[in-house]
């Protein structure tokens, strides 16, 4: 991809003279302010390097190659953004959590008596509604940036050559899915935390609006949606071939032979995931079919959503296989439970919810069996 060029243009010199870049300005955000953004100016005439005004700026590589030079530099900041983002929408969501179990107000909506107490807000479908879908994007996302963070580590540490350039390959092709998909849906986790605290959310006397303020910059910073979309479907899974892509539904796939030997509801979930993965490899395929990238590229933001909503719902697959044994599988029913405080993680991840991909405006659909509602706090 050809383009802008990348420079590295130091305050001071190599002969210690002084740079001619002016700091003018602190910008004032709307969240993050505990991180200064500033604005420079470069070559106002302030100082005069080598006895002229001007900043001196040196070339990085080759003219015309910045923009993939600092996509280079910037994947494992780019992880980094997508850890930040679900940090936030965690929060929020056990913010949330938190609330709707102290909250007392109304009652079930079988209940005649005006005399009966109030129950916590927890108790009312569309509240846990709310909170099954910010766990779900909680949880996704961090699922998705650790095991980017795995891959980050492989690259450099797997014990062959080809173990090392098969992590390097799908983190390729992963990084902005992990940068743009927390950025957009923890983003909605801390708006749905502030919907259940109904007229306090966006109050500063609780935290939820703060946090939403917070994650709102994580979709801008280090590259926005837009051109994360762009790397994705412009450069990612058609470079070499295509070879990303295919490495990464080949991997997923694997996950989906796993899920169909355990039967049950993984089983169905295994069903459901090949369906889109082949579907992923069709779109991909007929956006490029007509050679134009003008067209092809407009589509960029919203494939990458699109992956991302099928990669996430990958992950929670593996955690639903890593749980031990799948709800109405006869084969798994006799694994031992899980010990201690990993009873409870695993609990709500087999038990309490089944997500399904629905539309694109809200993906995932979250509903819960029996009467365990399976709000838990961290699970990992």
């Amino acid at each position: 991809m050809k383009g802008i060029s990348l420079f590295i243009v130091p305050k001071i010199l190599a002969n210690e003279e002084r740079n001619d870049i002016a700091l003018v300005g602190l910008n004032h955000k709307m969240g993050y302010r505990g991180t200064v953004n500033t604005l420079l100016n470069f070559g106002e005439g302030k100082w005069t390097p080598g006895g002229e005004p001007g900043a001196v700026g040196y070339l990085v590589g080759e003219e015309h190659r910045g923009l993939a030079y600092m996509f280079h530099m910037m994947n494992e900041a780019r992880v980094g953004v997508g850890a930040g983002a679900v940090a936030l929408g965690y929060a929020g969501y056990l913010h949330a959590l938190d609330y709707a179990r102290s909250r007392p107000q109304g009652r079930p909506v079988a209940a005649k008596d005006p005399a009966a107490p109030q129950v916590p807000i927890v108790a009312h479908p569309d509240v846990r509604r709310m909170l099954l879908a910010a766990k779900c994007y909680a949880e996704g996302g961090l699922a998705l940036v650790l095991y980017c963070a795995r891959l980050l580590d492989e690259e450099l540490t797997a014990g062959t050559d080809e173990e090392k350039a098969r992590a390097n390959l799908l983190l390729e092709v992963l990084t902005p899915i992990a940068k743009s998909w927390p950025s957009q849906w923890c983003l909605a986790a801390n708006d749905l935390a502030i919907q259940v605290h109904g007229g306090y959310g966006y109050t500063r006397e609780y935290d939820v609006e703060q946090l939403y303020r917070d994650n709102r910059l994580n979709a801008i910073h280090e590259g926005t949606h837009g051109i994360h979309g762009l790397d994705l479907l412009g450069r990612k899974v058609v470079m070499a071939g295509g070879a990303g892509l295919r490495l990464l539904s080949a991997t997923i796939g694997a996950t989906v032979e796993k899920a169909r030997a355990a039967g049950g509801e993984a089983g169905e979930h295994a069903e459901r995931l090949d369906a889109v993965v082949r579907r992923v490899g069709e779109v991909t395929a007929a956006l490029w079919a007509g050679g134009d990238p003008e067209v092809a590229l407009a589509n960029a933001s919203v494939y990458l959503e699109a992956v991302g909503h099928v990669v996430v719902a990958w992950l929670w697959l593996e955690q639903l296989l890593a749980a031990g044994r799948s709800p109405g599988s006869s084969t798994t029913a006799s694994a031992p439970p899980p010990a201690s405080s990993s009873a409870t993680s695993c609990r709500g991840r087999v038990r309490s919810w089944t997500c399904s991909r629905h539309s694109t405006a809200r993906p995932w659909t979250c509903r819960t069996s029996g009467s365990d509602p399976g709000l838990g706090g961290p699970a990992l």
